[in-house]
């Protein structure tokens, strides 16, 4: 099947794109293109107006900046992996992007080189590997659009089933990522699905410790529900615990606890709830 026709423009600018973007509320912004692509050769989408952002250079760099490490929106999964400045100091985010650029897991150089943090933070599927990692790392957002820029709490951003908190006529411009301790110590771990390698169950956590006792826990979770969420039930169990087999194995126990669980012809959610428990011991111990 082909696309439906469509006009196509290269922004020449933030602001031009931007700019396109409000011309015409029928219309899609392009950068990596791996799930915007063939959503329109199955006309499953099917804009007037690609507008293609995949040439501002000035999205594609990761830098310290302060008390945050700077990532434009449109670093390639392979920066994301490779980069020094991420691997010291927000190892689950490598973790992240390596699982979706690894040969191994993947095998195609078009995703690893092409594929954009932007693109498939603003895309949001539901089993997608950034989402559970950006949350145990807590990180900010940045959109610029026609009334100018804002910032996004990550803990809001994920709002629904291929739905975000990013506005009409906005683009996501950065991702934040905070410089500390607890974000230096975390990791990313999933289990995937043998074809696809998309996460049946996405675990990153961050967490920081005292003399042997966990100060602070962040956990967030990909692929378990119908959005990315944080795991506030088992934060809570761990925070303030001396970090063992036995009191991690009971702050594990309360994964996806009150959370919806997908359901599907894959992994049903009794599964599901119980591999999550899995993954997050997992994730937990490797940093205890």
């Amino acid at each position: 099947m082909y696309a439906a026709e469509f006009d196509y423009v290269r922004a020449s600018s933030i602001e031009e794109a931007i700019s396109l973007k409000a011309e015409n509320d029928d219309s899609s912004l392009l950068a990596g293109g791996h799930s915007l692509i063939p959503a329109m050769k199955l006309r499953l989408s099917t804009p007037q107006k690609l507008i293609d952002i995949s040439g501002l250079d000035q999205l594609k760099q990761i830098s310290k900046n302060g008390s945050h490490i700077s990532i434009g929106s449109l670093c390639t999964h392979k920066q994301c992996a490779e980069s020094e400045i991420i691997q010291s100091n927000c190892p689950a985010l490598s973790d992240a992007a390596s699982v979706i650029g690894d040969p191994h897991e993947i095998g195609d150089p078009h995703v690893r080189t092409k594929g954009t943090i932007g693109g498939a933070l603003a895309h949001s599927d539901p089993q997608a590997d950034y989402p559970g990692a950006i949350l145990a790392l807590n990180a900010t957002f940045v959109a610029k659009g026609p009334s100018g820029d804002r910032t996004i709490e990550v803990d809001g951003y994920f709002i629904g089933l291929w739905e975000t908190a990013l506005g009409e006529g906005e683009l996501l411009t950065e991702i934040r990522i905070p410089i500390n301790s607890m974000n230096a110590n975390s990791c990313y771990v999933k289990f995937p699905q043998p074809a696809s390698r998309y996460p049946y169950v996405g675990c990153g956590v961050s967490l920081s410790s005292n003399n042997g006792t966990c100060s602070d826990i962040r956990v967030g979770f990909s692929g378990v529900g119908e959005w990315a969420f944080r795991d506030t039930g088992v934060e809570s169990t761990l925070k303030g615990q001396p970090l063992n087999d036995s009191t991690i194995a009971s702050a594990a126990d309360k994964a996806a606890e009150g959370k919806t669980v997908l359901n599907d012809h894959f992994v049903s959610e009794e599964y599901r709830r119980a591999m999550s428990k899995v993954y997050a011991k997992r994730a937990m111990m490797q940093l205890s």
